[in-house]
């Protein structure tokens, strides 16, 4: 697995990186959001990025969005400082799969980066029946790949995980809880606003009107259920 650090305070990206690198992690660095671009392209082969919010020139926000654009499968986890409710959330918005709040303890984050590449590259894709067929949408389970009426919609690792979990159990509704264990893993620390924020973006993504769902629908209090069409 191949890590990208961004962030501009030495002691912390040095405390990142020896973590990560002892965990058996490798590691590439960059200090400002407009170095970390350049190596996001040069170093083709990235799994995860972990992008501190706050710096100097382009923010994360600008940089999550730039990866995003160039990568749709690449795993992305916001760092910030701030605690604050609204943070957390543009993150989410600009495409990062998790957050992580300073002060972080190194198991907490090498968990969650452990949890995000599994969602990249599950141990248990299966071997046999390589899709999932819901019209107008196809899953393709070993490409990782959501198409609607035979076009790619481009998903992150933790939005596929979510369509995939719900198109398994059609017109079936999933608790919230059930989607933050099943997806983030059983030991997340975080709020269920990171299951809302992924669903919105999926209902844009899929072309869904969210004020009147036809496939990805909202159980008011509980969760969300995928539709069949009838």
């Amino acid at each position: 697995m191949k890590v990208l650090i961004l962030e501009d305070e030495k002691p912390i990206r040095d405390f990142i990186r020896i973590n990560l690198k002892r965990e058996g992690f490798e590691v590439v660095e960059a200090a400002t959001g407009e170095d970390a671009l350049v190596v996001a392209k040069v170093q083709q082969d990235l799994d995860i990025a972990i992008l501190d919010l706050m710096l100097p020139g382009i923010s994360g926000f600008d940089v999550c969005q730039q990866l995003r654009q160039d990568n749709p499968r690449l795993g992305i986890i916001m760092l910030t400082a701030k605690s604050q409710e609204v943070d957390k959330v543009m993150g989410l918005e600009s495409g990062a799969d998790d957050y992580v709040v300073k002060p972080f303890s190194p198991v907490e984050l090498v968990a969650r980066v452990r949890s995000l590449f599994r969602r990249i590259y599950p141990l248990d894709a299966p071997r046999q029946e390589n899709f999932l067929e819901l019209p107008p949408f196809t899953l393709r389970l070993e490409e990782r790949r959501l198409l609607k009426n035979g076009k790619e919609i481009p998903l992150t690792p933790t939005e596929f995980s979510i369509v995939k979990l719900l198109i398994e159990q059609p017109n079936k509704a999933v608790n919230r809880d059930d989607i933050l264990t099943s997806v983030w893993g059983q030991y997340f620390i975080g709020e269920l606003k990171i299951v809302d924020v992924n669903i919105s973006r999926i209902r844009q993504k899929i072309g869904q009107d969210s004020a009147s769902p036809q496939y990805l629908e909202t159980v008011w209090g509980y969760g969300y259920l995928w539709r069949a069409e009838r």
